[in-house]
């Protein structure tokens, strides 16, 4: 009964778009890398973004940047929109800049057009950048949305995973995002350097 459970729930998240990042990639095409741990943070090249600039990850000079891959009608990014507006107030005198970059093939919701009606609508407080190219999902190794990168100074790939470990804010418990940021503030590695990511799959060409 347990095991007819488990199976039936991951058809149902499969159904929905929703996937672990541990988990698989669905049938969206895959990334080609996929950064680790200790590597160097990759550039992404200089790309639209809503507020009508154009961004490099060289143009970011935080001292700690959180690279966030995500799409705006996700649902799962979409119950974490006010949480991202929240870290980027709470940690933007920390020298902390949270970077959205939508990496899914570009039609329909996923125009820049689109983003920027969103951003407006919700009044992002953070970079939300459009990668038609789908490259920078490709080398960072993005396979849902929203999937966390957290670079240091050096922008050395020090946490990668989930912001938190639920969907629902009323039953989140750990706060891995948060926890990550706090310890490298404080010159520490972050309790956990990985976590599960989940959300929707990152619809590559």
């Amino acid at each position: 009964m347990f095991r007819r459970s488990v199976r039936l729930a991951a058809l149902t998240l499969m159904a929905s778009g929703v996937l672990l990042a541990n988990n698989g990639y669905g049938q969206h095409g895959q990334p080609r890398e996929s950064l680790k741990i200790g590597d160097q943070a990759v550039e992404w090249g200089s790309l639209p973004a809503t507020d009508g600039s154009h961004y490099r990850l060289a143009d970011i000079d935080s001292k700690l940047v959180v690279v966030v891959f995500g799409c705006h009608h996700c649902p799962v990014h979409v119950a974490y929109e006010e949480r991202l507006k929240k870290i980027q107030d709470d940690y933007k005198d920390k020298d902390v800049a949270v970077i959205v970059l939508n990496p899914n093939n570009m039609w329909g919701e996923d125009t820049l057009d689109r983003m920027k009606k969103r951003a407006a609508e919700k009044e992002y407080n953070f970079v939300y950048i459009n990668d038609a190219s789908q490259e920078s999902g490709h080398k960072y190794g993005a396979r849902v949305t929203p999937h966390i990168f957290v670079l240091d100074a050096d922008r050395v790939v020090r946490y990668i995973g989930g912001i938190d470990d639920s969907q629902n804010p009323a039953n989140v418990k750990q706060h891995h995002l948060r926890n990550a940021l706090d310890a490298l503030l404080d010159g520490q590695d972050p309790p956990r350097t990985e976590t599960r990511a989940f959300g929707c799959t990152v619809k590559y060409n």
